[in-house]
């Protein structure tokens, strides 16, 4: 392959829907989320692109790019800094995402596709159950955490990828900035984090022994942290 070419390749890999949609998320999560958890979120729709390429599912004909890349980018906006805070992390952000969609004149259907994708993007074996958006959000998200959250698809990703997606997108120890802001949002308010649900247990495990299990198998994933 030659240097062109591959630098193309590249430049399509890390491509962000050119879309005024695109636009009007990253302005919204950008300055509410550190930079590790933003670049996450952009990273989890660039990993589940690649999944949706395994899969041979298409854009426009088994799921739409701008859901994707609307569901993904906004998955962890339930812990932005200017949050409410009231309920579990993926609900609130769930919320505010179909609120901020269904303000832009998107139709309520499509919001609520992609409130269940952010609200059932840590419910293994619920979310494959509802439909592409949903699978797609969550091998994204699980794929950038290098296998602990079950990623099926880890090695639809070669090492040149995962290398040009990280170097657009640095993870910036996105495993513990990301547990941070779960746990300091789940200890605000006790609705936040219900015993055995992701929120109740990182706060939970983080009470009790300093460190989480997922940062612990995070710590020896592909990816690091």
């Amino acid at each position: 392959m030659n240097g062109p070419t591959r630098t193309r390749q590249a430049a399509d890999l890390i491509a962000l829907p050119g879309t005024p949609l695109t636009d009007a998320v990253v302005h919204l999560v950008q300055p509410v989320e550190t930079p590790s958890v933003f670049n996450h979120s952009i990273r989890s729709y660039l990993f589940a692109r690649l999944v949706a390429a395994r899969l041979a599912l298409a854009d426009g004909r088994d799921y739409r790019d701008d859901l994707l890349f609307a569901a993904c980018t906004m998955h962890d906006l339930g812990v932005a800094s200017d949050g409410r805070h009231d309920q579990r992390f993926e609900v609130e952000g769930a919320d505010r995402a179909a609120e901020f969609l269904t303000g832009r004149g998107m139709p309520a259907a499509d919001a609520d596709q992609v409130w269940q994708a952010i609200a059932l993007h840590t419910s293994p074996g619920i979310a494959e159950r509802r439909g592409v958006l949903c699978v797609l959000v969550r091998e994204g998200v699980s794929l950038d955490f290098g296998g602990p959250m079950g990623a099926n698809h880890l090695d639809a990703v070669t090492d040149e990828q995962a290398g040009a997606i990280h170097a657009a997108y640095p993870r910036l120890e996105m495993i513990r900035s990301l547990t941070d802001a779960i746990v300091a949002q789940s200890a605000k308010n006790p609705k936040n984090a219900p015993r055995y649900s992701i929120p109740g247990e990182f706060l939970r495990e983080r009470e009790t022994y300093g460190r989480t299990r997922m940062e612990y198998a995070c710590s020896s994933s592909r990816w690091g942290n």
